[in-house]
């Protein structure tokens, strides 16, 4: 990076000279990908770690620094790095072979354990990405119903298929995303989160075959959704004659073994999955009731008289996958894996807002079940976390962050031994203990003081 780049920041200082061999990674990568990086939410100036390795809720990166990661896969590794139950079952399948082009008994055996753990799940499709899999049900949704619009909620993320850039991070007005053609952005009806009189409208013309949301809040709870709003959800598509799809690529096998429909008690028609479902490996999932899963099926689409949904993909169900996702599933449907993590997210979460009232900071740690979320608090409000409470303030406000303050902590956090997300915030192991709460309870405190040193934070 030339030196005109260069910042006058101390904590930035500190951050280049424990990580060289990043930096220099970092400069051979934007010679090949954009920005320098393979996934937007890795962006991080001056530039990111690279790691080398990790274990458990920790990771090393190819400087020697050793991190706590609240970053965990992405979300997708509940169980912590490496465990050693799954890392044995990957690797006795792909002694077997990677991929066979043909159908194994271990996607079976991956099916069963799905539908076993989640209600809504009487059939199951596998995909290759959580992706592929929200772009299936919105393909499901409306050939089901004969219906063309779907209706999503502003912030809620699905992937980054056609039908769900605009609306998520931007285009808030529902107008095309870059790339994204005018009529797939006009069969997306926009609606704030917890907003229920337009959720009734958008519903009110009769076309909507589905309405998808995040069943936890956008970003993983960073807006919540409200008490009861996904009872009404229910009941209101169920009159609508329109389909309920949860998005669990995150919340998935993380909030209970279950998902989040489980924990809330709200059985949806449709839901799709990642992450979690393939053990951190490449992978996702379809799921929901039998009859809508005709539409991919040869003989009961003939039988019926409609035209099949087409479906393929080179690496659905990969075994190699497969063995990954049902050894994490097992464990998760026979520990207290879920239970586990959630309970350290409530130590967490507590812990953090008592450094936040003894540091005289208007911030607040929040969340529920494994997920953090840190409310830096863009409007300066006069708040403390006894105080806050993110149903209270406008969603686009929980979403955005105090200038210049993220970058600043989270370098100062992994300059004290700890990544954290973009957020701020992360996502919660079952391998994360005292010895990991202690540590980022102090991490955080110190880079507080370094941040407040920078005049960052008052």
């Amino acid at each position: 990076m030339p030196e005109s780049a260069l910042s006058n920041s101390q904590i930035e200082a500190a951050y280049r000279a424990m990580t060289p061999s990043s930096a220099a990674l970092a400069g051979k990568a934007r010679n090949v990908f954009p920005s320098g990086i393979t996934h937007d939410s890795r962006h991080m100036n001056p530039y990111g770690i690279y790691v080398d390795h990790a274990e458990g809720p920790r990771k090393w990166d190819v400087d020697g620094n050793e991190y706590v990661d609240y970053f965990g896969g992405h979300g997708a590794l509940i169980l912590g790095h490496n465990h050693p139950v799954v890392t044995d079952a990957v690797q006795s399948a792909y002694r077997k072979g990677t991929h066979f082009g043909a159908s194994h008994a271990l996607e079976v055996e991956w099916a069963e354990q799905v539908t076993r753990m989640v209600p809504c799940a009487e059939k199951v499709r596998f995909t290759s990405s959580g992706t592929e899999a929200t772009l299936m049900a919105v393909r499901l949704a409306r050939a089901y119903t004969g219906r063309s619009k779907i209706v999503r909620f502003r912030t809620h993320f699905h992937g980054w298929n056609d039908h769900m850039a605009p609306g998520q991070a931007n285009h808030f007005d529902g107008t095309p995303t870059t790339g994204v053609i005018s009529g797939i952005a006009a069969s997306v009806v926009l609606v704030d989160p917890n907003d229920e009189n337009g959720l009734v409208d958008a519903l009110a013309a009769g076309d909507v075959a589905a309405v998808m949301l995040e069943p936890t809040g956008s970003s993983t709870g960073m807006v919540p959704v409200a008490p009861g709003f996904l009872s009404f959800l229910r009941q209101q598509t169920q009159a609508a004659g329109s389909l309920l799809i949860f998005d669990e690529v995150v919340t998935g096998f993380r909030v209970s073994p279950g998902g989040a429909q489980a924990a809330y008690g709200i059985t949806p028609d449709l839901a799709t999955f990642a992450k979690i479902i393939a053990g951190g490996l490449p992978g996702g999932a379809v799921t929901g009731k039998a009859d809508i899963f005709d539409l991919l099926d040869f003989e009961a689409s003939a039988a019926k008289g409609f035209e099949k949904i087409g479906h393929q993909g080179t690496y659905n169900a990969n075994p190699v996958a497969a063995a990954a996702g049902i050894a994490t599933l097992k464990i998760i449907e026979n520990e207290d894996i879920c239970k586990n993590a959630n309970a350290f997210g409530d130590a967490l979460r507590k812990r953090l807002n008592n450094e936040i009232l003894n540091l005289g900071l208007n911030w607040a740690a929040y969340g529920e079940h494994s997920a953090l979320h840190i409310f830096t608090n863009p409007k300066g409000r006069s708040i403390t976390p006894d105080n806050f409470d993110p149903l209270k303030l406008p969603f686009m406000e929980l979403k955005e962050n105090a200038t210049g303050v993220v970058p600043k902590l989270r370098q100062a956090m992994l300059l004290n031994g700890v990544d954290i997300n973009g957020w701020p915030g992360g996502t919660i192991s079952a391998s994360h203990t005292e010895k990991e709460l202690e540590e980022t309870v102090l991490a955080f405190r110190n880079s507080v003081a370094m941040l407040k040193d920078e005049d960052a934070i008052p």
